[in-house]
């Protein structure tokens, strides 16, 4: 039996790239562009006339901008929602995470002039983000911002927030940097490796904003995320957290309470001394940075003084790493159905028994911290 196409609703103020985003989906049968928007605001008017699956909205917009759309369709249309965004191109790209912080579940990089040479490949790339939005259930639980009027909507969480994230937050990082680098660095006795993918960020927003400053190991994470955006998702939670955040560099070597991220497109592994190694090695399983190759080496360098966590993600990249953890004797933790936006990549770790626990995103850095302790 034909399935009906996935109903995609396009909000987008430059007519350009509207032309061009059609022309991108209309290479696939499944889905349908079934409307298009100039602002938020036109976009609110026309979803429950529509009935979009899934909507895909730019972020700066005349009227209402898409933050502000993302906070009003989670408290009164939940639905899968894309971030399709130019900002990928400037150094404010971490902006494009608040709409991820709103309730969005992925980001896209807006095609750019020039795009036509790789345009299938554009085009496969995002008709994959929607099919997997298609499926994902969202709920109005992200909707912490019901309660606010017209004029907090527009400034976010007090105006304060969104104009301090137009600056670096390099100040907390220098300073760790400075502190290290005055005494002299050993190998941590312990390790944490975090993988994720769709829906990650603000998995991993939650999990590291309840860890403080003197958490007792270097924290790797690994997560599957469009070409452009690393950088803004490191700005993004440096901003957020306590803990210092940074791209690891190669023959640097891990020190507690920072969290590393891979290069963009590289994956990350260790050497005997537990110093990085940063490679454009092949892609694993269609992924690089993968997450499983984070994992075995980390498996092999420190065995049962490893952590290993795969949190939401379509796909099963991290599930063979984080059993290589186990069987080493480290600890593994997989996010549980109910929380995870795409529960592939647990799913698949827990079928093959490699997650010794299985836990709600809520729940899953008390448990950590307590693992650590004892």
């Amino acid at each position: 039996m034909a399935h009906s196409p996935i109903r995609v609703l396009l909000v987008e103020d430059s007519p350009v790239a509207l032309v061009v985003l059609k022309r991108l989906l209309d290479a696939s049968p499944e889905i349908e562009v079934v409307g298009t928007a100039r602002t938020g605001r036109e976009a609110m008017a026309l979803i429950p006339k529509i009935q979009p699956t899934v909507i895909c909205t730019d972020l700066h917009m005349p009227e209402m901008d898409g933050l502000e759309l993302t906070r009003a369709v989670m408290a009164h249309y939940p639905r899968p929602i894309l971030a399709i965004s130019a900002s990928v191109q400037q150094e404010n790209t971490r902006n494009v995470f608040q709409l991820l912080d709103a309730g969005a579940v992925d980001v896209f990089p807006k095609p750019q002039e020039g795009f036509l040479a790789h345009r299938q490949e554009t085009a496969a790339a995002l008709i994959r983000k929607i099919k997997v939005l298609a499926g994902v259930s969202v709920f109005t639980k992200h909707c912490w911002k019901r309660g606010m009027d017209a004029t907090d909507r527009a400034t976010g969480s007090g105006g304060k927030r969104r104009q301090l994230t137009h600056q670096m937050p390099t100040r907390k990082l220098s300073d760790r940097t400075a502190a290290i680098a005055s005494c002299s660095l050993a190998p941590p006795s312990k390790i944490v490796a975090i993988g994720a993918s769709t829906g990650g960020p603000t998995a991993l927003q939650t999990i590291l904003k309840q860890l403080s400053p003197n958490f007792p190991a270097p924290i790797f994470c690994v997560q599957h995320i469009s070409k452009g955006f690393l950088q803004g998702l490191v700005d993004w939670l440096s901003f957020d957290l306590a803990l210092s955040v940074k791209i690891a560099e190669e023959g640097e070597l891990p020190q507690a309470g920072i969290v590393y991220f891979p290069p963009e497109q590289q994956h990350l592994e260790l050497d005997r001394h537990g110093r990085f190694l940063c490679s454009s090695k092949a892609a694993v399983s269609g992924h690089r940075p993968s997450i499983t190759v984070t994992f075995k080496s980390v498996a092999q360098v420190y065995r049962g003084a490893a952590v290993g966590i795969l949190l939401t993600g379509m796909g099963s990249d991290g599930a063979e790493g984080l059993r290589e953890i186990a069987q080493a004797g480290g600890i593994t933790i997989a996010q549980n159905e109910e929380t995870c936006v795409v529960f592939g990549m647990p799913k698949t770790a827990i079928a093959i028994g490699a997650a010794q626990h299985t836990l709600p995103l809520t729940e899953i850095a008390p448990r950590l911290l307590a693992l650590l302790r004892s």
